[in-house]
């Protein structure tokens, strides 16, 4: 699936926008001097370009830009050239109005930001795939332009007419009927029923909504329109016979998009990482930011890229602190242990104006190469070059957790049993970390993913089955793998409609439970858990559990926890039955972080899963990718004190200390030859 990626090597480099230096000759060759120096071998350019690239309708002025890149092609440095439909110039705004987005108040925008262009625009479509086709045709098989970036950071969405035919369209031909429509999306209640599929809009806080089903399909709808936008725009590139493979960069943990719907029309996945370093712990935002690669990393399965990250303090966010010294160095090295083969940068030069001009940079305003932040990217580079050969291996996880944005997107709309927050991206990153302290890698899926690969699969609050959703779990164990669901799942379908019959729908004969009722706690209350004597897992401590409490019963499933307080004192809590070859385990409420360590450690062994490194202290990560003939073992002290890290086997260090004991924020990669 998809063009083949092999750069032979770790990119490294970034954003640069050399349109703002045309005046500045000496900078841009000055700036090639200071790339060949740190090590950057790879440079994205066009970006937002447009206003230069096509200064007036019609008039295309690339000379400046092909100057640039075989500039930089002749010094051994690589492109990624970017399309620029993520920013309009102000010509195309002012002769064609309709581009421009209308907000859920039906209020269309003025000129000016990012992304405030219309999707299904024709007018927009039409412009944006007649300059990216004179790109593609100019620089399609330019030896130095490696990938086509398209757009940047996908994101929005749009209210118009136009926007509202399309939906009304999309509606149409997924239900056929607006009989069919009426009954999944349950418009009888407060007598919404449509007798047409023109009278239905997008969600609004002026008009309806809070009618589930709508707000879940437009969401849907959106990130349908949204790539039917990118596809466009990479068939005009294709159109001009160009083989370049292509990506674009997604963003942190965004829920305006469902990212997996991407995966079959870019050839590589590419995001945008910015963790607040030393805000709190660094083990656990690294913790947080490791998550996040391997999320992107398991939406095609395959190595992808880190498109940006700051060398410094970003100049977004409510506080902007610097990155410590290692930090840098540290955070780059984990991006390439979950799976990237690229540490690229935002930005290389630091803008002299407008809304980034004090975002960090490698160069910044000062404009010297002897500065802290140049330094440690040159170390970065240099560790790069030393780990080239790990380019191109994959990952291959043995354990998954399920974090569906479909899900994600209706549990937020639910509206029961909390309002405030479900905690349910925190439910997933404490199932997420209790794998990963047992140093096993962790594959984060959607329910489109195949399950047959993981011995372990981790499903925290699947509120909504897609798809016969039930059916793969079910099948899932029964061919023996292991299963942990928890509370609040399997309540809905794809529509947001209830089952009837019981829940977990489909996998009360599974679990050997079925949920009757479930208490949201305030946030001053909690509840326990107490094990029960001779457990299977051996769970021998009482746990806190907050939020929510879910009360079940049980019909052939063995108890192995039970609540301690309120009411349901004595209610199972934490049970367990053997189905088919497999085991599923159920948890009936949100637990604290020791429990789901505690349960995944005692998991983990019955699976028959073990990571290369004989313990994995607190704070340590642990990462293995693999080649055709060799496993290479990350290893990460994200923790604040010296750590000993023993590994068995026979291996070769590849980068590190020579030793077992890491200081805060190093690094040792270990290379184990396949006999």
């Amino acid at each position: 699936m998809g063009r083949q990626i092999k750069y032979g090597h770790l990119l490294h480099g970034g954003d640069y926008n050399p349109e703002q230096w045309l005046n500045r000759p000496d900078i841009l060759e000055k700036d090639i001097e200071y790339f060949k120096k740190a090590k950057i071998n790879t440079v994205s350019v066009g970006m937002f370009s447009w206003a230069m690239l096509e200064p007036e309708e019609g008039n295309y002025q690339f000379d400046w830009l092909e100057k640039v890149i075989d500039s930089l092609y002749a010094e051994g440095i690589s492109t990624i050239l970017s399309t620029p439909s993520g920013a309009r110039p102000k010509w195309l705004s002012d002769k064609y109005p309709e581009v421009l987005r209308v907000n859920e108040k039906r209020e269309k925008n003025l000129f000016g930001g990012r992304h405030n262009h219309c999707y299904t625009s024709p007018v927009y479509r039409e412009k944006v795939a007649k300059i990216d086709y004179r790109l593609g045709e100019k620089f399609g098989k330019h030896p130095g332009v490696i990938l086509w970036h398209i757009s940047n950071e996908f994101g929005g969405e749009c209210h118009c007419p136009l926007c509202q035919e399309k939906f009304r369209e999309w509606l149409e031909k997924k239900y056929g009927t607006i009989e069919n429509l009426n009954s999944r999306w349950c418009t009888t209640f407060w007598s919404h029923r449509y007798q047409s599929f023109s009278q239905i809009e997008s969600p609004s806080s002026l008009g309806e909504n809070e009618l589930h089903a709508l707000k879940l399909d437009w969401k849907r709808f959106v990130t349908a329109q949204t790539v039917d936008f990118m596809k466009a725009e990479i068939a005009a590139l294709r159109e001009t016979g160009t083989e370049i493979p292509v990506t674009t960069n997604l963003m942190y943990d965004y829920d305006g998009l469902d990212y997996k719907k991407f995966r079959k029309d870019v050839d590589i996945i590419s995001w945008d990482n910015y963790p607040g370093w030393h805000k709190k712990e660094e083990w656990l935002t690294a913790t947080d930011a490791g998550m996040q690669h391997d999320l992107m990393r398991s939406i095609r399965k395959a190595p992808f890229l880190m498109m940006e990250s700051c060398p410094s303090a970003t100049n977004w966010k409510p506080i902007n602190k610097l990155k410590k010294p290692g930090m840098l160095l540290a955070a780059s090295l984990q991006a390439i242990a979950h799976g990237s083969d690229s540490v690229l940068y935002f930005q290389l030069r630091q803008s002299q104006g407008a809304s980034e001009k004090f975002h960090g940079a490698v160069i910044d305003h000062y404009g010297g190469d002897d500065t802290r932040v140049f330094r440690e990217v040159t170390e970065v580079g240099e560790a790069l070059e030393k780990l080239q050969e790990v380019a191109g291996s994959v990952t291959c996880a043995k354990a998954a957790v399920l974090y569906d944005r479909e899900n994600d997107w209706a549990l937020k709309d639910a509206q029961g049993p909390r309002n405030e927050d479900m905690h349910y991206q925190e439910c997933v990153l404490k199932q997420y970390r209790a794998l990963r302290a047992e140093g096993l890698d962790v594959d984060v899926i959607s329910m489109e993913h195949t399950l047959f690969d993981y011995k372990i699969l981790a499903v925290p609050m699947a509120y909504l089955f897609r798809e016969k959703y039930e059916e793969r779990l079910k099948e899932y164990v029964a061919q023996g793998g292991t299963l942990v669901l928890t509370y609040w799942s399997g309540l809905v379908d794809e529509t947001d409609k209830c089952f009837l019959g019981g829940t977990p729908y489909g996998l009360m004969d599974v679990t050997g439970v079925r949920s009757t009722e479930i208490d949201a706690l305030f946030d001053w209350e909690s509840n326990h858990g107490i094990p029960e004597h001779g457990n299977r897992l051996g769970l021998q401590k009482v746990y806190e559990c907050k939020n929510l409490c879910e009360l079940s019963e049980v019909s052939d499933a063995e108890v192995l926890m039970r609540y301690a307080d309120d009411f349901y004192a004595g209610s199972p809590l934490v049970t367990h039955k053997a189905y088919g070859e497999g085991h599923a385990y159920y948890v009936g409420a949100d637990m604290e972080q020791a429990f789901y360590d505690d349960l995944f450690k005692g998991v983990a062994e019955e699976a028959g899963v073990k990571s290369l490194a004989e313990a994995v202290p607190e704070g340590v990560a642990v990462n293995v990718r693999q080649s055709e003939n060799a496993e290479y073992l990350f290893i990460q002290n994200f923790s604040r004190k010296g750590v000993a890290v023993p590994v068995t086997g026979e291996y070769q260090e590849i980068y590190g200390t020579g030793s077992e004991v890491l200081a805060p924020l190093q690094t040792r990669v270990l290379k184990f030859e396949r006999k």
